[in-house]
């Protein structure tokens, strides 16, 4: 029992730091806990990433369908720096905006409990369970500010779409159980690979593969399940919308991987190829069009979509499973997952300062903004060069982490299309640096002033792009040990 309960260190401090946070509310004068709560939550965040990686180097279950191992620990580290981030860069735009505080702190670290235990899952129905308590969640942060019809139109939106993609989902595991009779992923995969389905029933590989992955494609925003993601990202509060794109984005495509890999590596052949197809899908009818977009907010959320495309390389090209080489196709999910999100969540912090000063995130409202404020065109061009992967960002780190697996497995065709849908995205992208260098802006508009929390956020954003280049091989030794716990390696 002792055991099972250190093994949940991690969700129980955020779980407790969530209860804190209900009391500091309800029991303090308002003045009082506006100060307070966003350092209580990331004081619970930082305990939890660190009881995290003190448990890096376990490999045991806990309860059977929890997975205690580094490749679940990345994921949770990674997701504890992601929300801080948003925390820093959020606080002053939600206190413009709404007296209750305490309960957005509140459902952000419920949130992260779900992605916490959505990593680890090791039991679909432990799995299924976390996920639709992560949607959920997410269904009432994205309407959050009720005042808004815009977010109460996104979150509607999100909520149909989400409701759909899991009751599809849902009946991919119920046929998943019905062949293998358990829930537990590694003996569906034991089971499987010994052949105790019968012969009658393999017709049903695909509908498993098919209905499984249109849930985890709507958590990842995989076209053709991303039609939520552009309004709900245009929609949603802008911390909100960082922490959709990274975060949730993130645990989609942990799982995803976790599912594949450890319950249906003998179904490969299914998956691989419908990997494939939605990788090249994905890419390209996301960046087409981004690049009609006039609204910045809008053109990032199909820039995240995109980016979803280029992830799937990584699993596309996990083919040599066993291998415990650098740049195999998981090492390079984890890294491009890592430098993505560090990247998006800096350029969306920059987009929300623009969104305070100016009430609207249109490529005009960018006009000129070197001249209002050039630390924030600085980290503007940063983060969008980044994303568009040059050297020495962790943009490019990221791409070189799929092309690397891709090119090695002899996918010559998906690695052309990934490599013009970089030239499409970079077009889409500068179109943003045009407007804030190069357009001249309103003139009366004084220099503008960042809140500390956001110059915290944005500086620890730029430090964590050039640091992902610059301290390569410590970030790969790091995701090597992640993949290999995973793969039993």
């Amino acid at each position: 029992m002792a055991q099972m309960i250190i093994r949940l260190t991690p969700e129980l401090v955020l779980m407790v730091t969530a209860f804190v946070v209900i009391g500091v509310d309800l029991y303090t004068r308002r003045r009082i806990a506006r100060r307070l709560l966003p350092g209580i939550s990331i004081v619970g965040l930082i305990l939890a990433a660190v009881a995290a990686m003190a448990q890096w180097t376990v490999r045991e279950p806990v309860a059977g369908t929890l997975a205690a191992d580094a490749f679940a620990f990345y994921f949770k580290v990674v997701a504890a720096g992601l929300v801080i981030v948003v925390i820093l860069a959020g606080t002053a735009y939600m206190q413009q905006r709404t007296r209750f505080l305490g309960e957005f702190y509140a459902l952000l670290l419920a949130a992260t409990v779900a992605v916490y235990i959505a990593v680890s899952a090791n039991d679909l129905i432990t799995l299924y369970l976390a996920l639709e308590t992560l949607s959920i969640l997410s269904y009432v942060l994205t309407g959050f500010l009720r005042g808004d019809r815009r977010a109460n139109e996104a979150a509607v939106k999100y909520f149909l779409y989400g409701a759909a993609a899991s009751a599809v989902m849902l009946y991919g595991f119920s046929l998943l159980y019905g062949l293998t009779g358990t829930t537990q992923l590694e003996e569906i995969a034991q089971r499987l690979l010994a052949g105790e389905v019968t012969s009658e029933l393999n017709w049903l590989a695909w509908p498993v593969v098919v209905l499984s992955l249109v849930g985890l494609g709507f958590k990842a925003s995989l076209v053709p399940f991303h039609q939520w993601a552009p309004d709900a990202y245009e929609g949603a509060p802008t911390p909100v919308t960082m922490f959709l794109s990274t975060v949730s984005k993130a645990t989609g495509f942990a799982v995803m991987a976790r599912l594949l890999v450890i319950a249906l590596p003998t179904l490969s052949q299914y998956w691989l190829a419908l990997l494939y197809a939605l990788s090249i899908l994905t890419m390209t009818l996301a960046n087409v069009i981004a690049l009609r977009q006039e609204n910045v907010k809008r053109m990032l959320a199909y820039s995240s979509v995109a980016h979803a495309g280029f992830i799937l390389l990584g699993l596309v090209a996990i083919t040599g499973l066993g291998s415990a080489q650098p740049f195999t196709g998981l090492d390079g999910v984890l890294m491009y997952v890592l430098g993505y999100t560090i990247t998006n969540v800096g350029a969306f912090a920059v987009v929300a300062a623009v969104e305070d000063a100016r009430g609207s995130t249109t490529l005009d409202d960018f006009a000129g903004l070197i001249h209002h404020s050039p630390f924030l065109a600085a980290a503007m061009l940063i983060f969008l060069l980044s994303l568009a992967g040059i050297p020495p960002l962790a943009g490019f780190v990221a791409k070189l982490f799929v092309f690397a697996p891709v090119i090695r497995s002899q996918y010559y065709v998906l690695a052309v299309v990934a490599l013009v849908n970089a030239v499409i995205a970079a077009g889409y992208y500068l179109r943003v640096v045009k407007q804030m260098f190069f357009v001249p802006g309103d003139a009366a508009t004084s220099t503008w002033r960042l809140a500390r929390g956001m110059e915290v956020a944005l500086w620890a954003c730029l430090i964590g792009v050039f640091a992902v280049f610059f301290f390569m091989n410590g970030f790969t030794t790091w995701t090597v040990d992640a993949a290999s716990a995973m793969l039993g390696l």
